[in-house]
C-alpha cells in the first residue's frame, strides 16, 4: 500500500503526480494506492475573494499553521470540496478509478476538536480561542481497504469529523500520516521542494535519509516553517505503523515512483526513538 500526499501550495503542479498515481494504480504490479490532498492556496484564494484575511499562527514549538475561525471554516470546507473534485476528475481522466471523499464521509477521519490553541504572538505565549480544528485519532481503515480492494483510488481531503459531530479543519500532512499509519503503508509526502535541506536555502544540501534517532534529530533541526509540520507528520506516520516515509518533489518526473526509488528525504521506523512517541501531538494548531 502507498499513501501519496499531494500538497496544495501554489508552486505544486499536481498533474504530474496524478498521472504517476494513475500509472502506479494501473501497473502490472498493481500497488494499492490512496491519495490525501491539501489545498492551502485554494483556501487562501477563496478567502481573498470573500475579503477574509487568512490568519496563520505559530505554536510554541515553532510550527506554523492556519487558525480557522468560523468564517474561515466555511470557506475552507467549500474550497476543499472543489479541490477534491478537480483531483478526482484528473485521476479519472488519466485512467484511475478514483473516488473522492472528505474525512467527514463515513466518519473516515475522526477525533477531538480543539477550540483553543497555544500560539506565540509578538514573542509572547498566548491561548487563542475560537478555532475550528481537530486532531485525528481514528481512521476507518476498513472503508479505505474496501475501496482499494475493489480497484478504486481513494482521494481524501480535510475536513475531518470532530467528536461533537462538527466538520473541522485538520492538517493534510498529518491526515496523510494517520492514513498511512492505519494502513501500514509507505507514505510519500509530495511538496514544492526536493526534500528536507540541511540549509533551507540551498537545495544542494538535501538530506537523503534518516535511519537512526540522531539522523532524525538532524531533520528536525533543519526543518523550518511548514517543513516542520511535514517532519512531524513523518514521525507520526512511523510511530503509528507506516513502513516508511519520504518527503519529495511533486514537480519531479514521475514523482511518486522516483520518491519510492530513492529521491527525496527518506525516513525509516528505526529513526524514531521510542521516547519520542506521542511528542508530535503537542505541536498541533
Amino acid at each position: 500500500m502507498i499513501v501519496v500526499k499531494i500538497g496544495g501550495a501554489a508552486a505544486v503542479d499536481p498533474e504530474g503526480a496524478l498521472a504517476d498515481v494513475a500509472a502506479v494504480a494501473g501497473s502490472d504490479d498493481h500497488d494499492e494506492i490512496a491519495v490525501v490532498h491539501g489545498g492551502s492556496t485554494a483556501v487562501d484564494d477563496l478567502l481573498d475573494r470573500l475579503e477574509i484575511e487568512p490568519n496563520y499562527v505559530e505554536t510554541p514549538a515553532g510550527v506554523t499553521g492556519r487558525f480557522t475561525d468560523e468564517a474561515t471554516m466555511e470557506a475552507f470546507a467549500m474550497a476543499m470540496c472543489g479541490v477534491n473534485a478537480e483531483l478526482v476528475a484528473s485521476l479519472r481522466g488519466a485512467g484511475a478509478d478514483a473516488v473522492g471523499m472528505s474525512g467527514v464521509d463515513g466518519g473516515l477521519l475522526t477525533g477531538p476538536r480543539k477550540s483553543a490553541v497555544r500560539v506565540v504572538e509578538d514573542g509572547k505565549r498566548k491561548i487563542k480561542r475560537g478555532d475550528h480544528s481537530g486532531r485525528i485519532e481514528r481512521v476507518d481503515g476498513d472503508l479505505l481497504r474496501t475501496l482499494v480492494a475493489g480497484g478504486r483510488v481513494p482521494v481524501v481531503g480535510p475536513p475531518m469529523l470532530a467528536d461533537d459531530g462538527v466538520p473541522v479543519n485538520t492538517d493534510a500532512d498529518r491526515a496523510a500520516a494517520a492514513v498511512a499509519a492505519e494502513l501500514g503503508a509507505d507514505l510519500v509526502l509530495l511538496t514544492d521542494v526536493a526534500g528536507v535541506y540541511a540549509d533551507p536555502d540551498d537545495p544542494d544540501t538535501r538530506i537523503e535519509s534518516a535511519a537512526t534517532p540522531d539522523g532524525f534529530a538532524a531533520l528536525e533541526k533543519a526543518a523550518e516553517g511548514f517543513m516542520r509540520r511535514k517532519v512531524m507528520a513523518v514521525a507520526e506516520a512511523l510511530q503509528g505503523g507506516a513502513r516508511s516515509a519520504v518527503v519529495a518533489d511533486a514537480n519531479a518526473e514521475r514523482p511518486v515512483r522516483s520518491a519510492l526509488a530513492g529521491d527525496g528525504t527518506r525516513v525509516t521506523p528505526a529513526a524514531i526513538a521510542e521516547g519520542e512517541k506521542g511528542d508530535a501531538n503537542d505541536y498541533g494548531v
